[in-house]
């Protein structure tokens, strides 16, 4: 414990003396009460967690920012080289806060614990907006399934440092906060758990699983058309891709 609040004063004492440093960013899309996918990387995937006490810094910092920015987190899975994130923002911008304040903590602490310096995260994490109906739940698979798509485990209650255990076996934690499409599942925790466990009896694939990874990875949205749509209304910013192919008309001779 002794040496855990050294090395969080050191932390806190070097993120003070960095604050004069920053540079301003563009906001992501974040708009209030909409579900958001999250993905930080490791720069050029290197390690990010070596030992226990890393996920567990990790998951407390997160659980700290969360909820000082108003974030609620649904889902989660911490890998050796990664983090997903299922959240909803209760105020506009909370997300990048978050992120943001986790991420400087996280590596001003594994830098002094492994003495090294430098980045430790792939550039600014990324980040899709999520459809609650029919998208959402398949996210909250989509991340809690990693560490079987990575052959660590043969299934994903197996797996420590990931919301499974919590939202699939009714382990307690205050980290996690249940969307309203998980709490539809059942009128009872038994049933919801059991209903929950259900859906992974399907891995996600094909074409669903290829739209998950394309839209977080473009920064797009992940729903049907009309979510698309309206979400490009609210903020004034596209999230579909363009199509491909020269504009209609491009073969008219100049007038």
């Amino acid at each position: 414990m002794v040496r855990r609040r050294l090395i969080t004063h050191r932390i806190e004492t070097l993120i003070k003396s960095d604050s004069g440093n920053r540079v301003a960013r563009l906001s992501r899309i974040a708009p209030a009460d909409i579900p958001v996918h999250v993905i930080q990387r490791g720069n050029n995937r290197q390690v990010c967690f070596v030992s226990d006490e890393d996920y567990a810094a990790y998951a407390g910092w997160l659980q700290e920012y969360s909820k000082k920015y108003n974030v609620e987190v649904h889902a989660w899975v911490m890998m050796t080289n990664h983090v997903h994130l299922l959240c909803t923002p209760r105020q506009e911008g909370g997300v990048s806060r978050m992120m943001q304040s986790l991420g400087r903590r996280y590596v001003q602490y594994f830098n002094f614990e492994y003495h090294r310096s430098g980045t430790l995260w792939e550039g600014r994490f990324k980040s899709c907006l999520v459809q609650s109906d029919r998208y959402l739940l398949e996210l909250y698979k989509y991340i809690e399934l990693n560490p079987v798509r990575a052959g660590i485990v043969a299934s994903p209650g197996e797996y420590r440092w990931s919301s499974y255990q919590i939202n699939g076996m009714g382990k307690g934690a205050d980290l996690c906060t249940p969307h309203q499409e998980y709490l539809s599942l059942g009128i009872s925790i038994p049933e919801r758990l059991e209903n929950y466990r259900e859906l992974f009896t399907h891995h996600i694939e094909g074409e669903l699983l290829e739209e998950i990874r394309r839209d977080t990875h473009k920064g797009m949205a992940v729903g049907n058309d009309r979510f698309k749509e309206e979400i490009e209304a609210l903020t004034g910013r596209r999230l579909t891709p363009n199509k491909r192919g020269r504009p209609a008309g491009w073969r008219k001779e100049k007038v």
